[in-house]
């Protein structure tokens, strides 16, 4: 019906407005504009419209713009999802989870404004925030993801029945979140303590005394190559193995993002972490997030006809 297709195109808006909103919060903190609106939440610098601004606080205020706009959109595919779809029906969970997640989302960027965790902040505050904010990111990234899935037709997940399957498929998760934490706390070092050149940079990593955010940087190439691995083995073998065309497409086109992704954070290092790579860099990572989890939905999918039950 035209109503479901209506809501599916929605829900497709809602993840990319999303992940631009994601993009531009990316581009505040590499800019060190976060602290363009004072301490001062929702209000900025006092104010509900700053007056006279300067580059730093347009950039700020521009971004809890379009964080509200995407409160706002989550909120309206929540009640529309509610309204159109029935009980029990995953698309409901999906929106609800979504709802959930952008009001832990936005708690999360009060928060990192009241605690002054912006700008020149280099605390273990700042640090343990900012993995915080990246998990709930990507959790609220996937909701969305799975709220369109479900809209288009996308069987619900068997939990039950699948336990092989569970195993192989949770490392994969938890191991791109991993990848997102440990990338999200080498850009936060890259942003305050920038390195003149790559010798510089390695030099600094392997450095004792220096700071917990330099120091983890070497983490990040380590962790990611080695799930690098792990997810191209299951891209292969269910690619090679699983009949379904869903998902060989989502497998082979997850298998493409990560040798991008690893292509890219190797250019993101040569070239000292510019901004414009940065982002580059996190969109992808977004890109990779999304299809695993469609991926991870295609394969534990019910194989009966009946829809509309998350078990």
């Amino acid at each position: 019906m035209e109503k479901y297709k209506c809501f599916t195109r929605f829900a497709c808006a809602v993840l990319i407005v999303n992940m631009l909103v994601v993009l531009w919060g990316a581009f505040v903190r590499a800019t060190g504009s976060g602290a363009g609106c004072g301490s001062h939440w929702p209000l900025c610098n006092g104010e509900v419209i700053p007056r006279n601004p300067q580059i730093g606080t347009i950039i700020e205020f521009s971004h809890r713009l379009s964080s509200g706009l995407a409160l706002i959109l989550v909120f309206v595919l929540f009640a529309w999802a509610w309204k159109i779809y029935p009980k029990k029906h995953p698309v409901r969970l999906g929106a609800s989870l979504s709802l959930f997640f952008i009001i832990t989302e936005a708690l999360v960027g009060a928060g990192l404004v009241l605690f002054k965790w912006v700008a020149q902040d280099a605390s273990n505050g700042r640090v343990i925030s900012i993995a915080v904010h990246l998990v709930n990111t990507f959790l609220l990234l996937a909701s969305i993801t799975l709220t369109a899935w479900w809209a288009s037709g996308g069987s619900a997940v068997q939990i039950k029945g699948n336990g092989k399957k569970n195993w192989v498929l949770i490392p994969a998760l938890a191991g791109v979140l991993l990848i997102g934490v440990t990338g999200a706390i080498t850009a936060l070092g890259d942003t305050l303590f920038p390195a003149a050149s790559l010798a510089e940079g390695i030099r600094q990593d392997f450095l004792s005394t220096g700071h917990i955010l330099i120091r983890l940087r070497i983490w990040h190439p380590i962790i990611a190559v080695l799930v690098a691995l792990y997810i191209g083995f299951i891209s292969y073998r269910e690619w090679n193995s699983n009949q379904d065309n869903r998902v060989r497409r989502f497998s082979a086109i997850l298998g493409g993002l990560f040798i991008l992704q690893l292509c890219a954070g190797l250019l993101n290092v040569f070239l000292l972490a510019p901004v414009w790579m940065q982002l580059i860099h996190l969109l992808l990572a977004e890109s990779v997030w999304i299809t695993l989890i469609l991926l991870t939905s295609s394969v534990l999918a019910k194989k009966d006809d009946l829809k509309g039950v998350l078990l």
